[in-house]
């Protein structure tokens, strides 16, 4: 990178800043972790030719958080797809059950917010598709941060509710379902051929809150691959042109995770978990009456506290979901 000329070619320097930044987000925490356990093995050592009950507890201390840091590294070592790396677009829909479960497809929004924000990613809004009394239909998020997708790539799948519904007057127990699909954020590094006679695009009225926060303009934008019939949609933006753009970005994301799942089926990899990230399924169940228990049926991890879960502490399934089935190859879990 020092080297004379070399931002003369835009496109290898960028790649090549890209594979800096990988290899330091492996360099920099390992080599953390090793002088801190050299440090804590020299104090250890300190302390056995002098005792001193205050340095032993603080001693005792920066081990535990040398192994939660371990911990970290161990689940990030699991993360050696292609794509890992790589920012998540998170596609929620509501299932059937109408308000109930638009309501809890807003609660799945909150929940992955709050567990981006505790890992300081970014978190952008990219669509949204109200429902009618409460809730949402839909939405479509952006995380950035650092291997987002390599730890969300786990959430794909169906999420299931059970609670007595505050929309029910006779307070009845529901049961409701929501989807969370995960692609990975494709760059422009990669090449996806999109042609313009394979796409339909709808203009429309972007949904608000109504009064003056009504979108008289139609800015909102729908496009459709036919071929493979996926549908991207944007009204984040006043603008129809950032719009467009934004939902071909999501548009292309897609594309190339249904392009890796094809390849990935032609060598019959997907066989042995298909029904683990395979729309339908069921990988998770959160109950909040008559007990509150979330359970994870793939790892069967179950943790009482449901409320810390929603809140974003969905790491502990993340984390024995990955040291379970372990490494991916093709940006799918194999």
């Amino acid at each position: 990178m020092a080297s004379p000329g070399f931002w003369d070619r835009q496109e290898s320097a960028q790649a090549t800043v890209q594979r800096v930044k990988q290899l330091r987000g492996w360099i920099d925490p390992f080599d953390s972790i090793v002088a801190r356990v050299t440090s804590a093995a020299e104090m250890d050592a300190l302390l056995a030719e002098s005792p001193d009950a205050g340095i032993d507890a603080e001693l005792d201390a920066e081990l535990s958080a040398i192994e939660s840091d371990l911990d970290g590294f161990e689940v990030r070592s699991l993360m050696r797809g292609p794509d890992d790396f790589r920012d998540a677009q998170v596609e929620i829909s509501a299932g059937a059950g109408g308000t109930e479960a638009q309501d809890w497809a807003s609660m799945l929004i909150r929940m992955y917010t709050r567990w981006a924000e505790r890992r300081g990613f970014d978190v952008v809004l990219l669509d949204e598709s109200q429902g009618e009394e409460a809730g949402i239909k839909g939405a479509t998020l952006e995380i950035r941060g650092q291997y987002a997708f390599g730890f969300l790539r786990p959430e794909t799948g169906v999420h299931r509710l059970v609670r007595i519904s505050p929309f029910d007057s006779a307070a009845r127990r529901h049961t409701s379902f929501a989807s969370v699909f995960i692609y990975p954020v494709v760059d422009d590094e990669i090449n996806i051929e999109i042609r313009d006679e394979d796409l339909r695009i709808d203009v429309y009225r972007a949904s608000g809150a109504g009064g003056q926060h009504v979108n008289k303009t139609s800015s909102a934008v729908r496009i459709t691959h036919l071929p493979t019939n996926a549908v991207a949609a944007s009204q984040a933006e006043r603008s129809q042109f950032k719009n467009k753009a934004t939902a071909m970005k999501m548009l292309k994301n897609k594309l190339y995770q249904i392009e890796l799942d094809k390849q990935m089926e032609k060598r019959a990899a997907l066989d042995a978990t298909k029904s683990d990230v395979s729309f339908g399924s069921q990988i998770r169940s959160y109950v909040f009456q008559p007990y509150t228990m979330v359970n994870d049926h793939r790892t069967e991890l179950k943790i009482p506290d449901v409320q810390k879960v929603m809140d974003g502490g969905i790491d502990p399934f993340i984390e024995a979901y990955l040291k379970r089935y372990g490494a991916v190859q093709g940006g799918v879990a194999a």
